[in-house]
């Protein structure tokens, strides 16, 4: 048994049982694969993997139990070598975040200047994605830290932090008629209602991004069916469609800056949609470099200013 066949194993697994797939993730052949699990196999007695021909359809009992085995160890060889790194070269190395893009557009760029300026020797590598690959990078060990809002509280082998609470907010092209619908709830001391903004097209952010579930459950809540006639991952693409009179746009309230958005206007909303937790995570067991932990620590304290 040696380290190759483990980690073998463990990227068999993580491909869905493609061989070929695996095999490029290795930097391998398939038939090197193949062979190291049929020694491995051999050698244990016992056959790890469903086959159908020479298809691996998934694993059999033991080969489950195996796999288990072979995480832990291949997460505590990364440990040791992350031990060594430690103490060999303190202030330098990788650091891989992994985030949506709201958080990488408008909360960690401070943050991650500060990390610089305090650790210059560390090379940051920021990967965007949605929360489920923010999830399967920081499982996989392709990250150190991931930030999302949804899915990392709710998966097994994370770790998760509460990072800033946070609301969405309703944008509209200046003149427009909610704005003026707004200011005249406003001055006689109502509030903008849902029923208003239903009342619109809707430009926002795709299911499962930005707490777009939880703006469906408000109007959902409220007997109301929004007309969502465009969606996307970006706030900045959401703002240029608005500004364009295609709809009234709802995204997260740090993507409107009041300044840079001369064109749009920001309503109050927060009475409308309920807060949202982006949260910090890492994966269970793993030895993080000690700037990792401050990194983490940056974002702890930055919150309390978001």
């Amino acid at each position: 048994m040696n380290f190759q066949q483990l980690r073998i194993i463990r990227e068999t697994v993580r491909c869905n049982f493609n061989l070929t797939e695996a095999a490029n993730r290795l930097f391998t052949s398939q038939s090197g694969v193949s062979k190291h699990i049929k020694d491995l196999e051999d050698e244990l007695g016992v056959e790890l993997f469903e086959r159908k021909g020479k298809r691996l359809l998934g694993l059999t009992a033991p080969g489950r139990e195996l796999a288990k085995i072979v995480e832990r160890m291949l997460l505590d060889a990364q440990n040791i070598k992350n031990l060594a790194e430690q103490y060999s070269q303190q202030d330098q190395g990788h650091l891989t975040l992994a985030t949506t893009h709201t958080q990488a557009r408008y909360v960690l760029p401070t943050i991650v200047a500060q990390f610089r300026l305090q650790f210059p020797k560390v090379k940051l590598h920021l990967h965007q994605g949605s929360p489920q690959e923010i999830a399967q990078m920081l499982l996989s060990g392709e990250a150190d830290i991931g930030f999302a809002t949804e899915t990392l509280g709710t998966i097994d082998g994370l770790l998760t932090y509460p990072f800033h609470s946070w609301h969405h907010a309703v944008i509209v092209p200046a003149g427009h008629g909610l704005e003026k619908q707004a200011a005249k709830l406003h001055k006689s001391g109502k509030p903008l209602t849902l029923a208003a903004i239903a009342s619109y097209p809707l430009i926002t952010y795709h299911a499962g991004f930005t707490g777009r579930a939880s703006i469906e459950q408000a109007f959902k809540t409220a007997g109301l069916t929004p007309d969502i006639v465009l969606s996307a991952l970006d706030a900045d693409v959401i703002k240029s469609y608005v500004e364009l009179g295609m709809g009234v746009g709802i995204v997260a309230e740090m993507a409107f800056n009041a300044e840079r958005d001369l064109n749009l206007r920001r309503l109050d909303c927060s009475h409308l949609f309920p807060a949202n937790l982006t949260k910090i995570a890492v994966r269970e067991g793993h030895l993080q470099r000690h700037f990792a932990d401050h990194f983490i620590a940056l974002c702890t304290q930055a919150a309390s200013g978001i």
